[in-house]
Parts: C-alpha cells; structure tokens; sequence
C-alpha cells in the first residue's frame, strides 16, 4: 500500500455483494484502488483511497446479509467538489435534481451505491465551494 491513512483516523468496511460494480461506484466518487492482488491470490477484500485522506475498504459481503433497499449503513464524503462529483450522477440523486443547502447547515445531495449504502456528499454551507 502505497499512501497509509494517518494515526487517529476512522476508516469504513463496506460489504458489497459485487466488488467491481461497488468499486467502479466509489471510482467515480474519485477513489483508487491501492493494491491489486497477484494472479490466483484472494481478491475479497479492497483497499480504495481518494489521494486527499480518505480511505474506503470493501470487503465481500456473506451471501445474503447485505439486502440492497434494506442496507442501513451510511457514508459521507466530504468534498469541496460537490457540484463536479454530483454532475457525475446527475441521474442517480435521491430526491433532488443536485446538490442543496440542508436546514442542518450543509450544501450537500445522497447516493445509493450498488448495495443501497448511503452515501452523501457535501460540505458545510458556510464554506466556499468549487466552480462545477
């Protein structure tokens, strides 16, 4: 692994049921795959980074534990890159047509990833964002 997350950080586990599908979703979210196993080596666990200090590992659900539509986990990606990143998924917005400023002080839209995660993406209302 090439860039370590720094001491005192939290990282999250997310079991997906399809690791590519679910790892192609957070590449357009700006995540990379740090490592990728040699051939013939166990490829069920992935180690994803955005290059600016989040991390985001994936891990192969048990069969029939994670139910897409029934998933409670939740994910928020803080981003200064709001507008750019929600272009990428105009057609995928849950309940808005973009990005908006909340009543809890955040300019933020919400994803499902491929698994029924939520996943928000923001930053407080009160911080410059950058152009789309």
């Amino acid at each position: 692994m090439s860039e370590a997350p720094s001491s005192g950080t939290i990282t999250a586990v997310v079991p997906c049921n399809d690791l590519d599908a679910s790892e192609r979703f957070y590449n357009r979210l700006g995540f990379t795959r740090l490592d990728r196993p040699a051939a013939g080596e166990d490829d069920s666990y992935r180690i994803l980074s955005n290059g600016q200090g989040a991390h985001l590992h994936l891990t192969e659900a048990v069969k029939g534990w994670v139910v897409p539509g029934k998933n409670p986990f939740g994910l928020y990606l803080s981003s200064a890159d709001v507008d750019k990143l929600a272009a990428k998924f105009i057609d995928e917005i849950i309940g808005a047509d973009g990005p908006s400023d909340k009543a809890w002080g955040m300019y933020e839209f919400a994803l499902s990833d491929p698994d029924g995660v939520l996943v928000r993406v923001g930053l407080p209302s009160a911080l410059p964002r950058s152009p789309a």
